[in-house]
């Protein structure tokens, strides 16, 4: 019963519960099975696939040591599957932030590659101009040389 009252004592934040459920308790649970024990009955649970088969030929001091020992299994598991949880819930905000560091900068290179593909652009305009006023002056050149000449 101290154990039962320790676990009664420890907090279950990192637990999940469903708002239909929040008077449920392993605790009381396993309180309520011992007072049944006490009074002489056997809850009908212990028929079930819980037990193995040799579960009627042990008696209640080993049913309730093995029923506990399968719920300190099962608490184990759920504090793994609650510590997965947790480290995927940390991964998935990492990769949140990841990508929106990847997005901002995917948006910033896009305005880059924009402004570049404008600046482009102007220099293609002026360079043409260029070739345009140079030819016009060969053409210049061309004629002085005739009159030169």
């Amino acid at each position: 019963s101290s154990k039962i009252r320790n676990l009664e004592g420890q907090c279950a934040d990192d637990v999940a519960v469903l708002e239909d459920c929040m008077d449920f308790s392993l605790a009381k649970t396993i309180s309520k099975i011992e007072e049944k024990l006490e009074k002489g009955g056997l809850p009908d649970c212990l028929d079930d696939d819980i037990m193995p088969s040799v579960g009627n030929e042990i008696g209640a001091e080993a049913q309730i040591r093995f029923l506990k020992a399968k719920l300190r299994v099962t608490q184990e598991e759920l504090d793994n599957v609650v510590y997965d949880c947790r480290k995927k819930d940390d991964e998935n905000q990492n990769l949140k932030s990841l990508l929106k560091d990847t997005e901002e900068e995917n948006t910033r290179l896009q305005r880059t590659i924009s402004m570049q593909h404008s600046q482009t652009e102007k220099y293609k305009m002026l360079s043409q101009e260029a070739n345009k006023k140079s030819e016009g002056l060969q053409q210049e050149v061309i004629a002085l040389e005739k009159v030169l000449w």
